[in-house]
């Protein structure tokens, strides 16, 4: 109870009052400019990306033909090889009737396997089943029997 009153005692008086007011009042004041410099570094930053968005929105979709340095670009930069010297090479591309999923036979090691590249990004390494349940990798690969068998 004494140390309460002595702290009231102290901040009744005048000197004290004033220095403690303008503290208070630089506080106040950062802690306000900071968040108006967060509010507008947002608000500038969100507009950017809209109109990154907008711009990425109205470029047309490349529909180009696969070709085997891109996808070896698509391959070396999936797995985080070497664009120098990849270990893993994309010997053939099987099938590009369709844009959105094109098969791709790779080498690694001498060992021969299909992947698949999804939407011209993504590369994936394994079965691939269709709708009916069918095993996509392995009629491919029995397709190009000839590049398995060695």
């Amino acid at each position: 109870m004494k140390k309460i009153r002595r702290i009231i005692k102290k901040l009744s008086n005048p000197r004290v009052r004033r220095r403690l007011k303008i503290g208070l009042s630089i506080l106040g004041g950062s802690i306000l400019f900071a968040v108006i410099l967060k509010i507008v570094y947002d608000i500038g930053y969100f507009d950017a990306q809209s109109l990154k968005n907008t711009k990425n929105a109205e470029q047309p979709i490349a529909r180009t033909a696969l070709t085997l340095e891109s996808a070896q670009q698509i391959v070396t930069n999936a797995l985080k090889e070497d664009a120098t010297s990849p270990k893993t090479i994309v010997d053939e591309i099987v099938n590009n009737n369709n844009p959105n999923l094109v098969p791709i036979i790779i080498e690694n090691n001498k060992v021969r396997n299909v992947a698949w590249i999804i939407n011209m990004r993504l590369f994936f390494v394994g079965d691939l089943f269709n709708d009916q349940g069918l095993n996509l990798s392995e009629g491919i690969e029995r397709q190009h029997n000839d590049a398995f068998a060695r």
